[in-house]
């Protein structure tokens, strides 16, 4: 596809989201290789311009460049934003208590600690790119290692085969030990998505190594 067409495609994506105030977000494509650069006003923000930038057809990267003004009368303090996280952190059904380290320092974010379950990792995080002041995130939050029941690399195909987002597309599961390397090419970043959502979603699975190619 032409990359002025896929650019067009990205502006309109974006300016159709609701969620995203697209005035300050730059785009740049280049053989499919989509560079957004400028600033939003949260960190929800930042994630959301990816996400629709990944819905996409014709996106085979992103290069995400954005910023998140911190600055201004709608600043807020480190100490407050930690406060919310460990109280938001609290009230997840999904989160155990007590298991996620928090940190903040200018309004960035460090999550630490252990979980045992990737999508409690991922609760995790959504919990804290919704907060207001939250400017970055780094993820240290660790998997515990669980004794993998049966074949991983078995269970993960099979999984794959009950997504009919995948279709017959070949996707080549490597294991070793507790971590997963995914090669192969997909249609889609949609349709990635869905191939590591299956390598996680197996017992005993840690890690995650994603090689897949959109294209």
């Amino acid at each position: 596809m032409n990359d002025g067409v896929v650019k067009q495609n990205i502006i309109d994506e974006l300016e159709f989201e609701p969620s995203i105030d697209a005035a300050g977000i730059g785009v740049a494509v280049r053989s499919g290789i989509v560079t957004l650069t400028g600033s939003v006003g949260s960190y929800a923000q930042k994630v959301a311009a990816e996400q629709a930038v990944m819905r996409v057809k014709g996106v085979k990267a992103i290069a995400e460049e954005l910023t998140v003004r911190a600055n201004g009368a709608g600043a807020v303090d480190d100490g407050l934003i930690a406060e919310r996280i460990v109280n938001a952190l609290k009230w997840s059904t999904l989160v155990p208590e007590g298991r996620v380290v928090v940190t903040v320092e200018n309004g960035r974010v460090t999550l630490s600690g252990s979980l045992d379950w990737a999508y409690q990792k991922r609760g995790a995080l959504d919990v804290v790119r919704t907060l207001k002041g939250v400017t970055d995130i780094e993820d240290n939050i660790e998997l515990r290692t669980r004794l993998a029941t049966g074949d991983v690399r078995t269970a993960i195909e099979h999984a794959l085969r009950r997504k009919a987002e995948v279709g017959d597309r070949v996707v080549e599961v490597i294991v070793k030990g507790n971590e997963v390397t995914l090669t192969g090419r997909v249609r889609s970043f949609a349709e990635r998505h869905v191939v590591e959502d299956a390598a996680w979603s197996v017992v005993g699975v840690t890690k995650v190594v994603d090689h897949l190619v959109v294209g």
